[in-house]
């Protein structure tokens, strides 16, 4: 049978949610990796299988897939140290350790969260996309419309800036794409679906709908790694 969550990973999130403490935590530390940590990677496993189809450039072991359920607390003024969900990221190879295009699902207590795209680009990576939209709007704006696509997800607000950046010009057909930080897809869901044996279809056919699009957005990521590896060996 496909793996799904049961009850008592939904409980245990909804009691980490008003118990977000060390104590409450470790005294039901095994009811997380059972129910939750060990599902989860099960399922991302079930999930890479689906990618070898459609995406394979996305495939990764299941625990580099998945995030910790710890917070990083160093920086932030909310010191509460656990997530409040558990959750995973394909991201593309050889854009593991920066921000390309990528598959993401969370789950919490109230919610299941389906997304795909971009969503925090470095700098050099968010001008190559935005010069990539120049040049490929329409491209982008068919496979952001596709209905296979909407049908499933929709889109997101991207932290649209007010006006295009620096440099773009305001009258460019694609100005309203350049203005975006972030682009992509998503979808909510509620937290009872991951209780069915149906949820790794829920999840996979959104990933399949939504694979041109990543790969539009990795294209120009890729292709300045590349230029960068090659600067690189022809420098030493």
């Amino acid at each position: 049978m496909p793996t799904h969550f049961s009850p008592q990973a939904i409980q245990f999130l909804r009691g980490l949610a008003r118990n977000n403490r060390r104590d409450w935590f470790d005294a039901r530390k095994q009811v997380y990796e059972t129910e939750l940590k060990a599902p989860l990677l099960a399922l991302i496993e079930e999930i890479n299988g689906d990618l070898m189809d459609f995406a394979p450039e996305h495939i990764r072991p299941a625990s580099k897939c998945m995030f910790r359920i710890y917070r990083d607390t160093r920086f932030s003024p909310d010191k509460t140290p656990y997530k409040k969900h558990i959750s995973a990221w394909w991201a593309r190879q050889g854009l593991e350790k920066k921000s390309g295009g990528g598959f993401y699902f969370h789950l919490s207590a109230e919610e299941l969260v389906i997304a795909a795209g971009v969503y925090m680009p470095e700098r050099e990576q968010l001008l190559a996309i935005r010069n990539h939209l120049m040049e490929h709007h329409e491209e982008f704006r068919k496979l952001s419309k596709a209905r296979s696509l909407q049908r499933l997800m929709s889109d997101f607000d991207g932290k649209r800036l007010m006006r295009p950046p620096k440099g773009f010009p305001k009258d460019h057909p694609a100005a309203d794409l350049i203005a975006c930080r972030q682009w992509g897809v998503s979808t909510t869901l509620p937290a009872e679906i991951s209780l069915k044996p149906t949820l790794r279809k829920e999840i996979v056919s959104r990933f399949l709908a939504a694979a041109p699009l990543i790969e539009f957005l990795n294209r120009p990521l890729t292709s300045y790694s590349a230029t960068k590896s090659d600067r690189l060996i022809d420098f030493y």
